[in-house]
This record gives C-alpha cells, sequence and structure tokens, in this order.
C-alpha cells in the first residue's frame, strides 16, 4: 500500500472537516496509521477550511500535507488554491458545480487526473442537501485503492450511530457518488 497524503477543502459548511475525519476514520478501521489536522479560519460557516489528511502503513512524520496525492476541491478558491500542490500522478475530485477546472487560471502538475463531479447538483436532484462532499468521498472511493466499501460502511456506521436515517441517506450519496 502506498501512503496516502490527502487535503480536503472548501467553505466551511461543506462537510470539509467531516469528509476529513471520515476518511480518517476508515484508515483507522483498515488499522492503518493515521493522522487528521483540519484548519479553518474564524468563520466556520462560510469561511475557508481545509483538512490534511494522512493514512499510511507507516509511522507518519508530519500531520500537515503540503503535497496531495489526493485533492478534495469543494469550490473554486480552493482549486485555485490547492491544484497546483498536488503530486504528479495524483488525482484530483473537484465539485464542478462550484468551479470549472478548465476556466480557472491555476493548472495542475502533469500527471495530474482531475475528477469532475456535480456534486452539489446531484445532492439537490436526489434530495441529498448538505451531502456534496460524501458524493465526491464516493467518487474518491471509487476512483483510488483507499479502501473496500465494507470498510467505508463500517466508518459511516460509526459517525453515524443513533441516527440511522443520516446512515441512509450518506450511503445512497457514497453510492451515488461512485456510480458517477
Amino acid at each position: 500500500m502506498m501512503t496516502y497524503e490527502v487535503l480536503t477543502a472548501g467553505f466551511g459548511g461543506q462537510g470539509v472537516l467531516f469528509v476529513g475525519k471520515m476518511l480518517a476514520e476508515i484508515g483507522l478501521l483498515d488499522g492503518k496509521e493515521v493522522s487528521w489536522f483540519p484548519s479553518y479560519g474564524p468563520a466556520m460557516r462560510g469561511g475557508t477550511c481545509n483538512c490534511s489528511v494522512v493514512v499510511s502503513d507507516r509511522p507518519i512524520g508530519s500531520p500537515v500535507v503540503s503535497h496531495p496525492n489526493l485533492l478534495i476541491a469543494m469550490n473554486g478558491p480552493s482549486y485555485d488554491k490547492f491544484i497546483g500542490t498536488v503530486a504528479p500522478d495524483g488525482k484530483a475530485f473537484v465539485d464542478s458545480t462550484l468551479t470549472n477546472p478548465e476556466d480557472s487560471a491555476a493548472k495542475p502538475c502533469d500527471g495530474v487526473r482531475i475528477f469532475s463531479i456535480p456534486a452539489t447538483k446531484l445532492a439537490v436532484d436526489n434530495d441529498l442537501i448538505g451531502m456534496a462532499n460524501i458524493i465526491i468521498l464516493g467518487k474518491l472511493i471509487k476512483e483510488t485503492a483507499f479502501a473496500s466499501l465494507e470498510t467505508v460502511e463500517k466508518a459511516m456506521t460509526g459517525v453515524t450511530k443513533g441516527k440511522e436515517r443520516l446512515f441512509a441517506l450518506n450511503m445512497k450519496a457514497l453510492k451515488l457518488g461512485m456510480e458517477y
């Protein structure tokens, strides 16, 4: 297994920290070394935020992700700020409802593969408002070897314990992303 260095980024309220927490939980359930390092401005709702997550078989030297091999960009400013930091041959998962990578002056390094998913639109169209982050997580799980669906379901069960309705909605959003 390789070390996954993941950066999730967007505005507060988009579930950026939650999706980072999910990635960390998935790593823990797989018995990996994990770090989760959130960063957000003074305005949690609407302010910018990002989260560094490292999942590895080896001890982790630093929780800070400077050159992610996986990026989740939930909006244009996050895409613009971080796409140039993605490691060559990395992958970027972008909410294309809120940004169009082709219109951005910011360009990825050679070999970076960009997955544009209209996650916010898909969430609205499928009565999953507020779950664009989980739709993007589904696409990330589908396009990488990050974890099995079984492990993701266990992690989702843990974070939604006592809220079965939320579990069902999150799994619907996750599978929607995997099928996109």
